[in-house]
């Protein structure tokens, strides 16, 4: 019988802090446009964080915070333009414009640095950390992010490490980012269990070596490329199911 994994690691953004919390607070500065807003940003945060790793080695890289924004700036280009909110005309090169731009990416920046957490997170933490198991964030996200994602979920107390890829300037899904789970823990990737809500990062933890564990809150299709998860679950609950 495998033996149960020794560290517990979770990506951060949609696994613990629920990226699409911000959509109320789009409806209500772009109504009529907030879910679809949230969805493009999303969509096109990760998206340029892949863009900035695979050319050029990282070269280009950008903290996860501005990625975010320039996300955000393009969502607005797209979806959200013109509405009730902003010039009728759409045409934001006016100075009127470009300053409700501004207060809205404002507002909604700050509204993503306390994102809401998922209820069951803090709960599946203190048990991990009650057996002796080590807990752990390997996100994408820069490390004043994840500080204040971390204390204003109240999680900083049941975490171990909170891993970031500021400091290789890659983003997943490069494998040096994966690994920098194994550096921080000093295990191999096969003694650990990495936790995602995103398909495509489970598949690509799956295949630096980690037992992983799909969290298909939305229940979306399998990833029809690469390896399949070890186990595919509905909340972080069914972490426990590997022990």
């Amino acid at each position: 019988m495998e033996k149960a994994p020794r560290a517990v690691l979770f990506d951060a953004y949609g696994t613990l802090f629920d990226v699409y919390s911000v959509s109320m607070a789009a409806e209500q500065l772009f109504p009529g446009q907030g879910a679809r807003l949230a969805q493009v940003w999303r969509d096109k945060q990760i998206e340029y964080s892949r863009l900035l790793t695979t050319c050029n080695h990282g070269a280009h890289y950008e903290p996860f915070w501005n990625v975010t924004e320039k996300a955000l700036r393009y969502a607005i280009e797209l979806v959200a333009r013109p509405s009730d909110s902003m010039p009728a005309d759409g045409q934001f090169n006016s100075k009127n414009g470009e300053k409700n731009e501004d207060l809205a990416v404002s507002q909604l920046m700050n509204q993503y640095r306390h994102l809401s957490a998922f209820p069951e997170n803090r709960e599946v933490l203190a048990a991990l950390k009650s057996r002796g198991i080590v807990t752990g964030i390997l996100s994408n996200g820069d490390p004043a992010m994840l500080d204040v994602a971390v204390k204003s979920a109240g999680l900083a107390d049941v975490l171990d490490h909170v891993i970031s890829v500021d400091t290789i300037r890659k983003y997943k899904t490069h494998p040096d980012a994966y690994a920098l789970g194994s550096n921080a823990t000093g295990l191999q990737p096969k003694q650990m269990l990495f936790v995602s809500s995103n398909g495509w990062d489970a598949v690509a933890a799956t295949w630096f070596g980690y037992r992983t564990l799909w969290v298909n809150r939305a229940g979306l299709p399998a990833e029809q490329i690469g390896l399949p998860p070890t186990r595919v679950g509905t909340s972080l609950r069914d972490v426990f199911s590997f022990f």
